[in-house]
């Protein structure tokens, strides 16, 4: 009984450090790729910012909890001297998801570039 203390007290915080690693990096990578998906959409030839948000907002809400989400901005920016949009996201994610506990901040950001309408290429 002594024996499986003891090597609960080393694998038991190894098993969750690993847990809240994989829970950070799968909310970190779906809301990079949200942000992308939301700044391309808003650079879209007729659509705006706030259609790049609400892009975002329906990928976030289809793949995590919208309790993660502490922001999210799109607005137009220079991207590589070119007219584009800039979408940014910033979360909380608590320990194993648990706010209370602590946790970490991620901010994520996509950029695109805007498209020109066909009539004003000539």
């Amino acid at each position: 009984m002594v024996d499986f203390v003891l090597v609960l007290l080393v694998l038991l915080p190894l098993v969750v450090g690993i847990l809240q690693l994989a829970l950070v990096l799968h909310v970190r990578n779906t809301l990079a790729s949200a942000a992308a998906e939301g700044a391309r959409h808003a650079a879209v030839a007729g659509s705006s910012a706030p259609a790049g948000r609400a892009k975002i907002d329906e990928l976030v809400d289809g793949a995590l909890s919208q309790d993660f989400v502490r922001a999210v901005t799109v607005r137009p920016a220079l991207v590589g001297g070119a007219p584009g949009y800039e979408a940014v996201v910033e979360a909380d994610v608590g320990l194993l998801g648990w706010k209370a506990l602590g946790g970490v901040q991620v901010r994520v950001a996509g950029h695109a570039i805007a498209e020109q309408d066909a009539g004003s290429l000539s």
